[in-house]
């Protein structure tokens, strides 16, 4: 059976069991688009766009949910004081009861669920969902251009940063780092963002008129395993090409083995030193002059 059609047979089976067409979602009282973004909302609240993104729904679904959410009393939106463009969303306090409700009903309705399994049964499926969680999100991960200094950008930049300080015997210093290779006409910085969270990174720049550099590559630690770093590293290989590159390098340390491993597999070849990264022991290159075209990037 193809993972396909498993796939197609799964969402029938979870959609009848959680009850997702249901009116009452859950026996809330409300259909699943108005108690998904209950379940989005922190106490803290969002701005709608963050609220977009984290749904992954249309953005005028979103905005007739919330105001049938604020004649209920559960939500409030105002203009954010530091950025008038934008709309905060925040919980009022029945919002709040009325997000711990369904928190409770689904903590039900799952124990129930499983309440029939073994204790072993209950680790297998535990393990099963975990897996396929993280596969089919990192699948569907979306990877576009970014602004390198946008809020995202630097939480994975930092990110990186810090691992590879922990990672690399005598640290890491980024020093003064400067973000222009990064943007265009001559560079990019790709991101994959999940429920709004960066999850993975990574920088072309232009090293001259025949070859970019892939620079700052960064999955996060949840996600490895998932294919996500091959996507972003296809993607920054077209996105070479889209620049009128033909080659494109890149260096990284010894420490990170399974980057030296990715990199070989997916056709990189051993070269001299190129640069003056004082951080680098092994330096590669890949012609991606006939790359075909991945996804959208």
């Amino acid at each position: 059976m193809s993972v396909e059609t498993v796939l197609r047979h799964f969402n029938r089976a979870w959609s009848q069991r959680v009850g997702v067409l249901d009116e009452s979602f859950l026996g809330s009282g409300r259909p699943i688009g108005p108690s998904r973004l209950l379940f989005e909302l922190s106490h803290d609240g969002l701005s709608v766009r963050e609220l977009r993104d984290r749904t992954g729904l249309d953005s005028g679904y979103v905005s007739r949910l919330l105001p049938r959410l604020e004649r209920e009393g559960l939500v409030r939106t105002k203009v954010d004081p530091a950025d008038a463009r934008r709309r905060l969303v925040r919980l009022t306090t029945a919002g709040r009861r009325a997000r711990q409700d369904l928190d409770d009903r689904s903590e039900r309705l799952a124990r129930d669920l499983v309440e029939p399994l073994s204790a072993g049964q209950r680790s297998r499926l535990a393990e099963a969902l975990d897996a396929a969680d993280r596969l089919l999100r990192a699948a569907t991960t979306v990877i576009s251009p970014g602004d390198p200094t946008s809020v995202p950008a630097q939480v994975a930049l930092t990110s990186y940063y810090d691992e590879l300080e922990r990672r690399f015997d005598d640290g890491f210093d980024p020093g003064d780092e400067s973000f222009d290779e990064f943007r265009p006409p001559d560079g990019v910085l790709l991101l994959a963002l999940s429920d709004g969270e960066p999850v993975a990174c990574g920088g072309l720049q232009r090293l001259d008129a025949r070859a970019g550099e892939i620079k700052r590559m960064w999955v996060h630690p949840d996600w490895r395993g998932a294919g996500l770093g091959g996507r972003m590293l296809r993607a920054l290989e077209q996105a070479a090409v889209d620049h009128g590159h033909g080659v494109v390098r890149l260096d990284t340390n010894s420490v990170l083995t399974d980057a030296v491993s990715m990199y070989r597999r997916a056709g990189y070849t051993a070269i001299g030193r190129y640069n003056d990264n004082p951080y680098a022991h092994h330096w590669f290159e890949k012609s991606v002059a006939h790359v075909p075209a991945s996804e959208p990037a």
